[in-house]
């Protein structure tokens, strides 16, 4: 019964707090707006989410987005210092290939997601078979160490939340 009513309750609660966030002022109407909203918008798509995305670890989601906003935090103020203080053509810039073992779509989008929220960044292409995803990096003399360094700060961090 609820999930006919609710279908994804995290999804409507996310939507109707980017509603109140869209709005830019908060009121009981506007979340009440937003709620109605993310109800709706859950309601009409869940027939094309078949199989919702298992939770695992709700503790690890806080984690993962505080590692995400530090590392944010960090690669701004690094690729700041780049573009301000070394010439283009010193930049160490090249692509990797970062052999994945999520094996959740939805583990997966939030990982290139997040690599390309990154400055610094940007998730290129994700392999046919869905076992690697191709990164760009701006700057990097260790392809091998951002590889090991994704996979440690962010992937195990995804495997504990989604496997």
């Amino acid at each position: 019964m609820r999930e006919r009513f609710l279908p994804h309750p995290i999804m409507t609660v996310i939507l109707a707090l980017v509603w109140v966030l869209l709005v830019n002022e908060f009121s009981w109407g506007n979340a009440i707006f937003g709620l109605i909203l993310g109800l709706g918008i859950a309601k009409l798509t869940s027939v094309y989410w078949s199989d919702r995305p298992k939770i695992r670890n709700s503790w690890a989601i806080f984690e993962y987005s505080m590692v995400v906003l530090w590392d944010i935090v960090v690669s701004n103020v690094q690729v700041a210092y780049l573009v301000l203080f070394r010439r283009g053509d010193s930049l160490r810039s090249q692509f990797v290939v970062v052999p994945l073992d999520l094996t959740s779509p939805e583990a997966i989008a939030t990982l290139a997601g997040t690599i390309t929220m990154t400055p610094g960044t940007v998730s290129a292409d994700l392999s046919a078979d869905g076992r690697s995803l191709l990164v760009h990096c701006l700057e990097t003399d260790d392809p091998a160490g951002t590889v090991a360094g994704i996979k440690s700060r962010y992937e195990q961090r995804l495997m504990r939340i989604f496997q």
